[in-house]
């Protein structure tokens, strides 16, 4: 199961035309990452629930063909004054509806949170998960006491039972640092505890209810590279981190030139009149004027246009990006519409009051 139903409010504007399990990584979708992974590991059934910008995640995806699984999508959503509108169930909500419709959960689950990078030993967390006997068990790492609002704290005993768990506390209120990182194993009987035709919540709900009747429910402390992207400097950063090489499984497409330097096709690129420090990547149908410089790590979208004297720093441009003459871009994402600098303030095209100009390459 991948949730993929939420606004993703916190990462806008990423997600103002965008579903969060699309935001692209290195020209790949979010979630892409999340299916290669899950059949790699041989999993070949995976539900999606769906809401908001929900064509778009299906026409991607499709029937999942591609990856060598089977997709099936439930659009949660309700007829409001003569339209279709969406309305998330909640996640566990959604799992439940799934369930109540067809019974499809009716083996062991895993269930994934569509807005993270994960490398995890899925066959090794779901042996420890039968091993220990668990309804329902939560893959946790440690997190500096400064984020755990940004996400489900857990206390657990020695053998790994959780007693306790807060969804979002306050620093001063959090009574550990193990944060869940929205990987769970589920039994069947965990969907007859959520009530039927309700919005109802996994952190906020559903696991305080487990652990108030002390049902068998555990976290597994493992590691693996876990890269949650809650916020717009989250993305930013783990862009940063990707584009440095940082992070398994995820490579540079296109050709490598010179060394960090990386080329779609059909770019037009003076090579001598342009500088250029990786690691970069320059996506096809890009155009450099003489005198442009561009920074690493950095990732300019396909079809993007920079003009002379135009300097990229630290950055990620959209694809279509125009970058005007002699304007500089540093530590920032840029899209034709709008640009996001590293601390998640944003600027958009068309405001006077703004120094920098950028725009729509295929204007």
């Amino acid at each position: 199961m991948i949730l993929a139903a939420g606004q993703g409010s916190r990462v806008r504007p990423l997600t103002k035309d965008l579903p969060k399990p699309m935001v692209p990584i290195l020209g790949k979708p979010l979630m892409e990452y999340q299916i290669e992974q899950l059949a790699h590991h041989g999993v070949k059934q995976i539900m999606v629930n769906v809401a908001y910008h929900h064509q778009k995640i299906e026409r991607y995806f499709g029937d999942g063909h591609r990856w060598g699984v089977e997709i099936g999508y439930s659009y949660e959503g309700v007829l409001a004054h003569g339209e279709i509108v969406p309305r998330p169930m909640g996640s566990a909500g959604g799992m439940r509806r799934i369930q109540d419709f067809s019974g499809f959960f009716d083996e062991t689950t895993l269930v994934l949170c569509g807005d993270a990078l994960i490398d995890l030993d899925m066959g090794a967390a779901l042996q420890e998960h039968k091993e220990k006997g668990a309804l329902a068990s939560l893959v946790a790492l440690e997190v500096p006491r400064a984020e755990v609002q940004s996400y489900g704290i857990v206390v657990a005993e020695p053998g790994g039972q959780i007693v306790s768990f807060q969804e979002k506390p306050t620093p001063a209120e959090a009574k550990s640092t193990l944060a869940s990182t929205g990987i769970y194993i589920f039994e069947p009987a965990v969907l007859a505890l959520v009530p039927p035709g309700q919005v109802y919540d996994i952190g906020s709900q559903l696991f305080p209810k487990l652990v108030a009747d002390k049902l068998p429910f555990f976290a597994q402390s493992r590691f693996f590279n876990w890269i949650d992207i809650g916020r717009v400097s989250d993305y930013w950063s783990v862009l940063q981190r990707v584009l440095r090489g940082g992070v398994a499984g995820v490579h540079m497409p296109g050709r490598e030139v010179k060394p960090g330097v990386w080329v779609g096709l059909n770019t037009s690129i003076p090579w001598d009149a342009v500088t250029i420090e990786g690691p970069v990547y320059i996506g096809s149908g890009v155009r450099l004027e003489p005198g442009v410089s561009i920074t690493g790590p950095a990732w300019i979208g396909h079809g993007s246009h920079l003009r002379t004297g135009a300097k990229v720093v630290r950055s990620v441009l959209f694809e279509y990006t125009r970058i005007a003459a002699d304007m500089r871009f540093i530590e920032m994402i840029v899209s034709p519409d709008y640009c996001v600098d590293r601390h998640g303030d944003t600027l958009y095209r068309g405001d006077e009051t703004a120094q920098l100009r950028w725009g729509d390459a295929r204007a």
